[in-house]
């Protein structure tokens, strides 16, 4: 009995595995997915910063263009003023406008090589970010088809598992099952070592060695998983546990 039973929870801790791999790699496109997002922030900043520079060009550019306009209004008011101090005036307004304008115009200049550099930054950037978006495609593709395979691979499994099931006792798989349910994961079925259960590595009565010993299906007085004589059985069915705490 305990033989189906050994093969039965081969199995469901394969299926086990299965499921925690369903788990995990999720995990891991989320952490590409914050890579890809990091990424794109960053660029969106280049870009802003590149978009902003360009703006304020414009801005000065049109500045410019507004006080020489208002530059040539008051030259030409030059002519027309009779009065020595409404001339004085005009004269001190356009020496203000032509340091303004004269203020703008290196701003300019300094925005157009600020802006040239911004605009090689920005390509350099987005094409080493391109090229990191590509690879993060490859490793999402790659991490997809890992979590199809183990899907498929559990469901597979699971179909196994429940034909395994059939040919297991009623009362011992009723017991398996109990004991799985309770440890959550790991074997419910593990080998004695010596005089220690290989599942919570605590020494076993004495009496219970003796029985399992003799083939008797028994369970571990401290942890409750039930334990067996690895040489009872051929090497194939008795490696069908790895013990887990």
């Amino acid at each position: 009995m305990l033989k189906q039973l050994l093969q039965l929870q081969k199995l469901d801790l394969r299926i086990e595995e299965c499921k925690r791999r369903e788990t995990e790699i999720p995990k891991q496109k989320r952490k590409y997915e914050e890579q890809r997002k990091r990424l794109a922030d960053e660029l969106e900043a280049q870009q802003a910063h590149y978009r902003q520079v360009e703006l304020e060009q414009r801005e000065c550019e049109s500045d410019i263009e507004q006080k020489q306009t208002q530059l040539s209004k008051y030259q030409a008011q030059l002519n027309t003023v009779k009065k020595n101090e409404e001339y004085q005036a005009l004269l001190h307004e356009i020496d203000n406008i032509k340091k303004q304008i004269a203020h703008k115009e290196e701003r300019v200049l300094e925005l157009m090589m600020e802006l040239e550099s911004s605009k090689e930054r920005l390509r350099e950037d987005r094409d080493r970010i391109d090229s990191e978006l590509r690879k993060l495609d490859e490793q999402c593709t790659e991490v997809d088809a890992e979590l199809e395979e183990a899907r498929t691979e559990r469901q597979r499994l699971e179909q196994e598992a429940a034909k395994a099931a059939e040919a297991v006792d009623g009362d011992l798989l009723h017991r398996y099952r109990r004991i799985r349910a309770n440890k959550k994961s790991g074997a419910a079925v593990v080998p004695l070592r010596e005089e220690v259960c290989s599942g919570c590595h605590m020494y076993v009565l004495p009496q219970l060695i003796n029985e399992v010993m003799a083939g008797e299906i028994r369970a571990c007085n401290h942890c409750g998983r039930l334990l067996y004589y690895r040489d009872n059985y051929d090497n194939e069915t008795a490696g069908a546990t790895d013990a887990a705490p």
